[in-house]
């Protein structure tokens, strides 16, 4: 391996040839090109704190991708750093090292060579690196531009000698293997010969390691040697102008890197034979003009970027401390001097890449090196990506040199060259990276950094919104759209819960009246309530909208989000309430198992329940009211009772046979004069009942469809039509009979109207035609309640019942004895449904 980025160019056209270095480096600088110009964006879009990479990752793509890539990256410095110690190790033992062999040494040749020696080597210099960076960034870029000068006259001095040395032998020694024996390179000078010989590639094993080279490992290597391009970004917290430096600053370097890499492989290849390039990595002090300057030149240089990879990870892992990620973790990293340097977190990246000393060999790490510094690459140009395809008006860097094809040309890139040099490696890693973010998804604490997630989702939901025309609507894809209205959550837990079921894959919005004026208040009172409904929501564990609103009554406000919820093609067709009668309320969500089960307190946000001396907000008339203007609007409307009484886990759970049922009665009990089964209202039962049967929590009840029947009426020609309809609506249900002549009598008795007077059905047509029936008066409670004692009898009693719900009578003045007989018929039911539909939901085509 080459001993530090200085010799980077002759171990790569040593082994590769100049035509395949050329591509290297094109390919490598492509790659780091187009991620300086997303780091460029980003570093220039807003105020930039320390962690660089890690900082600009979890402010875009939010805390489990900045943590999960923050981590990798610290491990790529840490491991960097380790890789420029022992390769600054290579280097002083080829210069001073005892030849193998020999017991003694002499003149300069006075080091040992061992494991453990070159181990010490590596710790005594890591840790002048270390004393560097625990005394602050001041004396860092101190040293750090003192070493640009010394390379810069080393690299001075290396391009003199390139024509200034006449041609000489190189005798090279290979310490690492063979023992002494030796092989004579060659500088030629310039030579059109050794140009031709140098073109093609000529992969050799590695002296350093006896290991065979490919394009993959030695583009492995030098890409290694081009990762000083965060450098600069990885400073970001203790730059004056961050924003400012780091474009200019990053930009330069790698232009400049770039010239000079391709400059020196092309004069490489013109004056030095294959034997000296592949032989000895330090072959530029046998051929400069003055040879102590490039060892001086290899040594800081190495030594620089050591340090700047020791650095950099410590401010990555000071950025993830302080930000909380890991918790407990890393709360040590934390601690900072008094003039603000992390002190800590420079000496835990120490002991971490004194551990990866250990390796012994470069080889064992460039790999893994390599691909996280890809990963962590590929990763920018996502962040990037994530930030310029959202379109957030906020992302306006001053920086405005890139695109969102340069973003994607670098992951390409990046992901690419990883599976190239190892797929292995990449393989790992990228299952590292997985696991990380897994484990912060869960583990780590809510951010509040923003989340480019929720931007990107905005952005794809508002196109698809865009494309969902209710001009294309059919039947065949018809889905519950529902609105539940909700006073108080505290009695509506369970409720809540049984409607999530009902809405299968559709719309689902909880919406709540507030009976304020805003002319009288100070500030909209609706705000502070959204976090404690939003809360509920994700407790509850149900996907559901919250729409809030203010009105002067119930009424209004329910006719507000009626017309006002939902956007575009997705609003509420279904209206769901609960039932209006005059059981005393009760607290329903501190029962419920979402806090039951892991003992947390409920919202507090929400208020007490109402005391059942206390006035009601809604009166019967207003809230039969509420229906009948549903219905005006177009909209189904289900009224639900005692649904807070449903117990769905042990109803479905309990492993008693026959399995729970579902009982439905699709036939207009208060108008038994009318009952038909295929109206459009009874289908609308049907397809509800058969909803809830889909759903996974309920899919072990049974559907038991009843048919009411009358004697002489040709009851199995009846069972056989309903039977057809079902088959045809691939609705599973069993079919039951039921008498109801005795029920219907009473009914019968009650229609009889004086001498003279109008028959019943002419009335009854009459009011048809206007749709609002005004059959009230004309059932009896007698009949109601022997209605309701005949769903009753019915066994075994169903976990849940849905009722055909007539429609309200069009005189408002007999609201009142509407809703008296809807109670009498529900009754002691249970939980029961109340639904009527005014859309047709059902088809039996493809």
């Amino acid at each position: 391996m080459p001993a530090s980025p200085s010799t980077l160019a002759g171990f790569v056209v040593g082994h590769a040839g100049l035509y395949q270095a050329l591509a290297m480096f094109a390919v490598a600088y492509f790659i780091i090109g187009m991620t300086v110009l997303s780091v460029c964006a980003i570093a220039t879009n807003g105020a930039l704190d320390a962690g660089g990479a890690y900082y600009m990752i979890s402010r875009a793509l939010g805390p489990e991708f900045g943590g999960s890539i923050g981590i990798m990256f610290f491990l790529a410095n840490v491991c960097g750093s380790a890789l420029y110690v022992l390769g600054l190790v290579e280097a002083v033992v080829d210069s001073f090292g005892i030849p193998p062999g020999q017991k003694e040494g002499s003149g300069v040749h006075v080091l040992p060579q061992s494991y453990w020696y070159e181990l010490l080597y590596g710790t005594v210099l890591l840790a002048l690196c270390l004393l560097v960076c625990l005394v602050g960034a001041s004396i860092y870029a101190k040293a750090t531009f003192l070493i640009f000068l010394i390379v810069a006259g080393v690299l001075g001095t290396i391009l003199v000698s390139f024509f200034a040395t006449r041609p000489i032998g190189v005798p090279i020694r290979l310490p690492h293997f063979n023992g002494s024996e030796t092989e004579n390179g060659t500088f030629t000078g310039f030579s059109l010969a050794t140009l031709r010989d140098n073109l093609g590639g000529g992969y050799a094993v590695d002296y350093t390691t006896g290991q065979m080279m490919s394009f993959s490992s030695v583009f492995a290597v030098m890409f290694n040697g081009c990762t000083g391009i965060m450098a600069g970004s990885n400073m970001s917290g203790d730059l004056k102008r961050p924003s400012y430096s780091i474009p200019r600053g990053t930009i330069s370097a790698v232009l400049f890197t770039y010239l000079v890499y391709n400059l020196l492989a092309f004069l490489m290849c013109a004056t030095c034979n294959r034997t000296l390039l592949q032989k000895d990595y330090g072959f530029l002090r046998d051929i400069s003009i003055f040879p102590p300057l490039v060892t001086v030149g290899i040594y800081a240089a190495t030594l620089s970027a050591a340090m700047s990879n020791l650095i950099g990870a410590s401010r990555i892992l000071y950025a993830l401390a302080r930000d909380d990620l890991f918790g407990r973790a890393l709360a040590l990293a934390k601690k900072t001097s008094a003039s603000g340097n992390p002190v800590m977190a420079v000496i835990l990246s120490w002991l971490v890449v004194q551990l990866v000393l250990f390796s012994g060999k470069l080889n064992t790490i460039a790999g893994v090196v390599t691909t996280f510094f890809l990963l962590v690459y590929a990763t920018v140009n996502l962040a990037c990506l994530a930030l310029e395809w959202a379109s957030a008006p906020n992302f306006r860097p001053t920086f405005r040199y890139f695109t969102w094809h340069t973003c994607l040309l670098g992951i390409a890139g990046c992901c690419v060259m990883m599976f190239l040099i190892s797929p292995v490696s990449a393989s790992a890693s990228l299952g590292f990276l997985l696991l990380l973010l897994l484990a912060l998804h869960y583990l780590s604490p809510s951010s509040t950094w923003g989340y480019i997630s929720q931007a990107l989702i905005f952005h794809q939901v508002r196109k698809y919104l865009l494309m969902l025309d209710v001009r294309k609507d059919h039947v065949k894809f018809w889905r519950p759209q529902m609105l539940l209205m909700v006073q108080n959550p505290r009695s509506s837990a369970r409720l809540i819960d049984f409607v999530n079921d009902l809405k299968k894959s559709g719309l689902y919005v909880l919406g709540h009246v507030e009976l304020q004026d805003l002319d009288t208040l100070p500030s909209d009172p609706l705000q502070p309530q959204q976090d404690s409904w939003l809360s509920l929501v994700d407790k509850l564990n149900v996907k559901a909208f919250v729409s809030l609103t203010l009105a002067p009554s119930v009424r209004h406000g329910v006719r507000q989000l009626l017309f006002t919820s939902g956007l575009g093609g997705m609003r509420p067709n279904t209206l769901v309430l609960g039932f209006y009668d005059d059981a005393p309320p009760q607290d329903g969500l501190a029962r419920h198992p979402a806090f039951t089960s892991t003992r947390e307190e409920v919202p507090l946000a929400f208020p007490p329940l109402r005391e059942p001396t206390a006035p009601k907000l809604l009166s019967a008339r207003e809230y039969v009211g509420i229906v009948a203007d549903a219905l005006k609007m177009l909209r189904n409307v289900l009224l639900a009772r005692q649904l807070e009484s449903l117990d769905k886990a042990w109803e479905l759970r309990r492993a008693a046979s026959p399995p729970p049922t579902i009982h439905v009665w699709p036939v207009n009990l208060l108008r038994p004069d009318s009952a038909r089964y295929a109206d459009t209202c009874s289908l609308f039962l049907l397809q509800m009942a058969c909803v809830l049967n889909m759903a996974r929590a309920w899919r072990r009840a049974r559907l038991r469809l009843f048919l009411c029947v009358e004697a002489g009426a040709m009851p199995h020609a009846q069972e056989e039509k309903l039977r057809q309809l079902l088959k045809d609506l691939r609705i599973q249900a069993q079919i039951q009979l039921v008498p109801w002549d005795a029920v219907t009598r009473l009914h019968w008795q009650t229609r009889q109207g004086p001498p003279g007077g109008p028959a019943a059905g002419e009335e009854e047509e009459e009011e048809e035609a206007v749709n609002f029936p005004a059959n009230a008066t004309q059932v009896s409670d007698e009949y109601v309640c022997a209605a309701n004692k005949l769903v009753l009898e019915q066994s075994p009693a169903p976990a849940v019942r849905f009722l055909y719900l007539p429609r309200p009578p069009a005189d408002t003045s007999l609201y009142p004895l509407y809703l008296h007989q809807l109670e009498l018929l529900t009754r002691g039911l249970g939980p029961t449904v109340l639904v009527h539909g005014v859309s047709a939901v059902t088809s039996t085509q493809l």
